[in-house]
């Protein structure tokens, strides 16, 4: 089971804000399109899908690139099973995703076939969803796997600078395959020296709404 913090968040004009962090989960514009624009576009996906594609986050939050990925990947026919795995360290209750996915009706039957579900694992013949709890600093060394394409997802660098240190963007790339990918909302030039120093080719590119620029990368 999800390690639950009932009091993590504040809604905002339905928008779950970290208390913590002060940060909120996905854009107040639009969180769908902004997943859309930053994580499947900036990993060229849906057209690189592949049978067994591996998407591995930092930051899973309230679910939502989960949702949308799936969504995509059920859209573009590819057989197989997409494998998702996600690092957090202060996971939210399912009554609290369920919730955030409401602002989502397009998302809404993927929603509800998900929402008795969440857990660490969820298993369905198209998808393998593993939740990793902890700090990523300490869980991701030991990920056994490497993934296609990493959806960076963490608070903004200036208000959690530790999801977004050199050292665990360089974990990040170890655990890459080759020719793999990465994106991310920020442009942050600290973030995109880290992942360029760790091996990445890195192109900065609009970003969604109110953003200027995201970053994209390719494990050289």
């Amino acid at each position: 089971m999800l390690n639950h913090q009932p009091d993590n968040i504040e809604w905002r004009a339905n928008v779950p804000f970290s208390i913590q962090f002060d940060d909120p989960y996905y854009s107040a514009d639009n969180g769908l399109a902004e997943a859309q624009h930053v994580f499947l576009s900036g990993n060229g996906l849906p057209k690189r899908f592949s049978p067994e594609f591996q998407i591995a986050e930092l930051g899973f939050g309230t679910g939502l690139n989960l949702l949308v990925a799936l969504a995509a990947w059920r859209k573009s026919g590819v057989k197989g099973i997409l494998h998702f795995t996600s690092f957090e360290a202060f996971p939210l209750t399912p009554e609290q995703m369920i919730k955030a996915h409401e602002a989502f009706p397009e998302l809404k039957k993927l929603a509800i076939e998900l929402a008795s579900l969440w857990g660490n694992t969820i298993t369905l013949p198209d998808l393998k969803f593993d939740l990793i709890l902890g700090d990523a600093r300490d869980t991701l060394p030991a990920w056994p796997q490497k993934a296609d394409a990493w959806f960076l997802d963490g608070f903004s660098p200036s208000k959690n600078p530790e999801l977004w240190e050199p050292t665990l963007m360089a974990h990040v790339a170890h655990h890459t395959k080759a020719g793999g990918s990465c994106a991310t909302y920020t442009a942050a030039g600290f973030v995109r020296r880290g992942l360029q120093k760790a091996g990445f080719a890195i192109t900065r590119t609009p970003g969604f709404g109110r953003k200027r620029h995201m970053t994209q990368g390719t494990m050289q």
